[in-house]
């Protein structure tokens, strides 16, 4: 009960701060370059970016370009919303750049995913739907900042969610050891989440994001912190690829990391409502799957926890279209699933400034 109130009141909180990040335009602010201008006077003084005078004006015409393609979105009925945000004067190119984990291009340099069991290959009656974040598997809204580390937030949000479900304790866990530590990715510059799945098995747990915090850039692995396992895990498994119905039961079962498409201009300024926008299946991000729904139209959703902080999104969340035609799922969704295996709510005795 207290875990869950204590969720509940951090959610409100991001709640508050995403709504107070928010910045909102109108026609008015549309009608000329020099209205324009001042709108991105205001959004950089609202985010406190600081560009010379040069720069300025180079992002202005990105910045420009951005507000009329989230206005006129936003014109058409669709099912979602998009804003002003931190990322309004990055073009696409740009964008994927300050996040990408290239897991596309990982899974093409080093092979296929490794064949695994599947232990939720059975599961039936699933609920019709399930968020997790009610059940307090979830924690926090994290920013991963200008670093490709999306692999390691991902695979902590497995890790997180399945300690949760089996030992009932919510642990914030470290990404920063897995970027620093886990060699078979490249930190900043992208991995895969089985990898991060299999150091943390390898190496006895993972640390709390308390003790070895995240700093949003490469280092050298702090031995001594790695050396304080807080939650360790037997193992993991690959869901069945491009199959949204294997990935339901495994998230009917526990939180589950996932690699998205998430280049588009859509996706950069997604605000509210079911994504349904166009993105292909060049895999470049690592998130979560931590519940599905369907809405009261009838649209089923996926509800996936990403890593861009509480500014972005529904509170640092998206709502997926979930059940489309496409096997792969919307932005290649269920083409590379996995989640950890615990078996036991057994863990390694917490260091003592963790008590």
């Amino acid at each position: 009960m207290e875990i869950r109130m204590v969720f509940m009141v951090s959610l409100l909180l991001a709640m508050v701060f995403g709504l107070a990040k928010s910045l909102e335009f109108t026609e008015k602010d549309l009608a000329s370059d020099e209205s324009l201008w001042d709108l991105y006077e205001r959004w950089r003084s609202h985010h406190t970016v600081s560009r010379d005078l040069t720069e300025k004006r180079k992002r202005f015409n990105v910045f420009k370009a951005n507000v009329l393609h989230i206005h006129k979105v936003n014109q058409i009925n669709r099912p979602y919303k998009l804003k002003l945000n931190k990322f309004a004067d990055m073009t696409s190119h740009e964008f994927q750049n300050y996040f990408s984990s290239k897991i596309r291009h990982y899974r093409m340099l080093r092979g296929s995913r490794a064949v695994t069991g599947f232990m939720h290959k059975k599961a039936k009656n699933l609920p019709a739907s399930i968020d997790w974040r009610k059940k307090g598997a979830v924690t926090g809204i994290k920013d991963q900042g200008n670093c490709g580390s999306c692999w390691a937030f991902s695979a902590v949000v497995g890790v997180e969610g399945i300690n949760k479900i089996k030992s009932g304790q919510l642990v914030s866990l470290s990404e920063q050891e897995l970027v620093d530590c886990e060699k078979d990715n490249e930190g900043c510059n992208g991995g895969l989440m089985e990898n991060a799945f299999n150091f943390i098995k390898k190496h006895g747990g993972l640390t709390t994001e308390r003790i070895y915090p995240y700093r949003a850039r490469d280092g050298n692995c702090d031995s001594a912190k790695m050396n304080s396992p807080a939650v360790i895990i037997d193992g993991h498994e690959n869901v069945p690829e491009n199959n949204e119905n294997a990935l339901m039961k495994a998230v009917a079962n526990q939180p589950v990391s996932v690699a998205i498409e998430a280049g588009s201009s859509d996706m950069q300024f997604y605000s509210e409502g079911v994504f349904t926008g166009d993105c292909g299946t060049e895999l470049n991000h690592g998130v979560g799957v931590v519940g599905y729904g369907t809405t009261l139209e009838g649209t089923k959703y996926w509800i996936v926890k990403n890593s861009w902080g509480t500014e972005w999104g529904e509170q640092g969340f998206i709502r997926m279209q979930r059940d489309i035609d496409a096997e792969e799922g919307l932005c290649g969704l269920a083409m590379d699933a996995s989640y950890p295996i615990k078996s036991s709510a057994d863990n390694p005795k917490p260091p003592k400034d963790e008590l």
